[in-house]
């Protein structure tokens, strides 16, 4: 593999709770004279994943707790915002103003507990938040399962979102889910160039395609929340979920 291709899916509408993700986007991809392919990668918004699965939060209807209400003074945000990222987090790693770093409940280390407002609509007397899925790596396979079923080609499947990094400025699209392909290649054995045997070489493949596909997605107002991965030719290698790629807590050097 020397190339490949990566485009959207167009013309995708608002996701709705309940929104069959992988009839749309079988639709679309149809309605632009396209199809699925064997080997294609589906990169898919987290945002679009939790809105189908009603993974949603009604701001006014939230009650800050004390803690959440303490965190607020410090953090700087909605105390009712600080309640929701409390909810589904197993544990607060770092609070300072303007940040809140959690283990999210799936066991991921971000801001926020991924908890997002943006791109969320209101209901005119309330925003929303937007949760991250309680499941990406089941929803990845339902996702890929889905496919299967509509087209006959069971692409594999990304949920992406963006995170931050802890030693580098920017945020970018990382895998939350991931189903049909292996998420880490470990090159240990392998030897490079002038015959050097690789020690400790981890490829993150499934971060590095969320990546890729976050730069055609965009974070504001694109409207490109799936896109098609085409050409990637994977290791052979089993498939895993995407929380394979988190480090334990006692190899974690941020903590």
């Amino acid at each position: 593999m020397n190339a490949m291709q990566l485009f959207a899916v167009p013309d995708l509408p608002a996701v709705q709770p309940g929104d069959d993700i992988a009839a749309l986007i079988v639709d679309k991809l149809a309605a632009a004279g396209a199809a699925l392919q064997a080997g294609d990668i589906l990169v898919i918004a987290q945002k679009i994943v939790s809105k189908a699965e009603g993974r949603l939060v009604r701001l006014a209807d939230v009650q800050p707790g004390e803690q959440a209400r303490s965190l607020a003074d410090v953090v700087g945000k909605e105390p009712a915002v600080i309640q929701v990222v409390l909810d589904d987090s197993n544990e607060i790693l770092r609070v300072r103003r303007g940040l809140l770093v959690v283990e999210q409940r799936s066991g991921w280390v971000c801001a926020n507990a991924g908890v997002d407002r943006s791109n969320v609509q209101a209901d005119g007397e309330s925003e929303y938040l937007a949760l991250l899925p309680a499941d990406a790596d089941a929803s990845a396979a339902a996702l890929r399962a889905r496919l299967a079923e509509l087209t006959g080609v069971a692409p594999a499947v990304i949920i992406n979102d963006s995170h931050g990094r802890a030693w580098r400025i920017g945020t970018v699209g990382v895998a939350i889910g991931c189903a049909g392909l292996p998420p880490i290649w470990n090159q240990r054995g392998l030897h490079d160039l002038f015959g050097y045997e690789l020690v400790s070489s981890e490829e993150c493949i499934a971060d590095e395609l969320a990546a890729a596909a976050s730069l055609i997605m965009g974070q504001s107002n694109e409207g490109r929340p799936v896109i098609v991965i085409r050409g990637y030719a994977p290791p052979d290698l089993p498939p895993a979920p995407a929380r394979t790629i988190q480090r334990p807590a006692a190899m974690d050097t941020f903590r």
